[in-house]
């Protein structure tokens, strides 16, 4: 991984891109902190899906199951017929 303080990134920002796919990620710090990272878009989408639960995980985690307040069947009044005019 290329590390590039933010003016340097700046001044070869139109390689970046190029770089990027090709060696892998650049990261940009600045001040001598990491601040950004470019990585390339095939490498994004697959950590964009895997930090996204599918609705399978979603479903068999005990985390999605919320405590509501459902009434049992037969215990609620029926409701009234509408009035014919």
């Amino acid at each position: 991984m290329t590390i590039l303080p933010v003016q340097d990134a700046k001044a070869r920002f139109s390689e970046m891109p190029e770089t990027c796919i090709a060696e892998g990620p650049q990261l940009v710090t600045r001040r001598g902190a990491k601040a950004a990272v470019l990585v390339p878009i095939k490498d994004w989408r697959r950590l964009q899906t895997a930090a996204r639960p599918s609705l399978n995980d979603l479903l068999l985690s005990g985390d999605a199951r919320l405590d509501l307040n459902i009434p049992e069947r037969g215990t609620q009044r029926p409701r009234a017929a509408p009035a014919l005019g």
